[in-house]
């Protein structure tokens, strides 16, 4: 590919991204899905244009975009706030990943596409899109309602759980050769985790005085660096270079320029997160994508059931009324990021190919249903059964003003 043509298909990709979001943005829908609708509709695989002909010749950004996406969530996520949850918090958010990850295996075992493939889509089914959720949360006026916290508090230990699930998967996926080997894998991936961990935790007054500089421009050059290394090295050492980006996000995230790094790396974040999503609908093959249309209905079916589960069962923990397990269940529905991440992981490994457009369509599914049932929940209380939920807790916001 010619520099110029390479420009074209970059500044075409941005762009087509950009029209097609903002027009599926007018009727509610996030912007995730419509991100991989545009790659879809411009890409090698749908008549008409096409920007490129082989999207593996986009992979360096596409893998930016990964890194940008794991180093925001790593620079959200907080040990305090989920040491400040208490038990309560940690077991909602452990039912939440048992009945979600236990569901997701049995799922990927009874399409008998393979056990790796299995482990995929386990994952791919049983973690929700911390992205979407917070957008979620904002645009429908309910950070203040009381399981709003409990949600956040669920999405925190779902990260937490990404970062160990990523460590397990990656020797996995790399197809070591024994037992053992695929144990050293995990033993270095785990060991890497603590080391960035422990860094996270204790070496905020060192990072702070590194990164230290009034400069916007030059904190924002050193975090990227850090951010590309961090993923790079992880990479080097058998790591996924998503869990490397995800650690030195959270690394950076202690530190007293954390608030600056925020700010300054969504833009970023949001440029380059679009281009992953776009690279990624330039992959998906409308024929592979007619093949798993039943299996993608039977995955959102179960997936709606198990978090309604999770959720009543989280209300009740927390003596939250019916409405709030519905609240629950129904806001952490959507998938995104993490479940495409793990797509373009399974499709790198040269994984069954059918992984990928199950779980771009499961993704895109999942998008138009969640943000309209969150919307709408007030009237699907129904959804539960009355009785399961004993609690009576509740705090609404005011309504938005019209």
């Amino acid at each position: 590919m010619s520099s110029g043509h390479a420009l074209l298909a970059v500044g075409g990709a941005f762009l087509a991204a950009g029209v097609i979001a903002r027009a599926g943005a007018r009727i509610g829908l996030p912007t995730i899905p419509l991100f991989m609708l545009a790659g879809f509709v411009f890409g090698p695989n749908t008549p008409g244009l096409s920007l490129v002909d082989d999207p593996s010749e986009l992979g360096v950004l596409a893998g930016l975009g990964l890194v940008f996406l794991l180093f925001y969530l790593g620079l959200e996520f907080s040990l305090d706030d989920l040491a400040k949850g208490g038990r309560k918090l940690v077991w909602s958010g452990l039912i939440y990943l048992i009945l979600n990850i236990g569901g997701g295996l049995a799922f990927g075992f009874l399409l008998g596409w393979g056990t790796r493939e299995a482990l995929v889509i386990a994952g791919a089914i049983g973690i929700s899109s911390s992205a979407i959720v917070t957008k979620l949360l904002l645009e429908a006026r309910r950070m203040n309602n009381p399981e709003s916290r409990l949600i956040m508090g669920i999405i925190v230990i779902e990260d937490l759980f990404l970062a160990l699930y990523l460590a397990l998967l990656q020797p996995v996926l790399s197809g070591a050769g024994s037992f053992g080997s695929a144990m050293a894998d995990f033993g270095k991936a785990f060991a890497f985790l603590i080391v960035m961990a422990a860094l996270a935790r204790w070496g905020g007054r060192v990072v702070s005085k590194l990164f230290g500089s009034a400069d916007d421009e030059l904190l924002t050059v050193c975090f990227v660096g850090v951010a590309v290394m961090g993923a790079a090295v992880a990479e080097e050492v058998g790591v996924s270079d998503a869990i490397g980006a995800f650690m030195v996000g959270m690394m950076l995230g202690g530190s007293k320029v954390a608030p600056r790094i925020h700010k300054l790396v969504l833009p970023l974040r949001d440029a380059f997160g679009a281009l992953f999503f776009f690279i990624f609908g330039l992959s998906i093959d409308p024929n592979a994508v007619g093949s798993v249309v039943v299996p993608v209905l039977i995955a959102v079916a179960l997936t709606i059931v198990l978090n309604l589960g999770a959720g009543a069962l989280a209300a009740r923990l927390h003596g939250f009324d019916r409405q709030a397990g519905v609240n629950i269940g129904l806001t952490v529905l959507t998938r995104g990021e993490f479940s495409l991440v793990l797509a373009a992981m399974a499709t790198a490994a040269g994984l069954d190919s059918r992984v990928a457009p199950f779980v771009a369509g499961y993704v895109l599914l999942l998008a138009v249903i969640g943000p309209v049932a969150v919307i709408r929940s007030e009237k699907l209380t129904w959804l539960l059964p009355a009785g399961i939920v004993r609690g009576s807790t509740r705090r609404e916001e005011p309504a938005r003003a019209t």
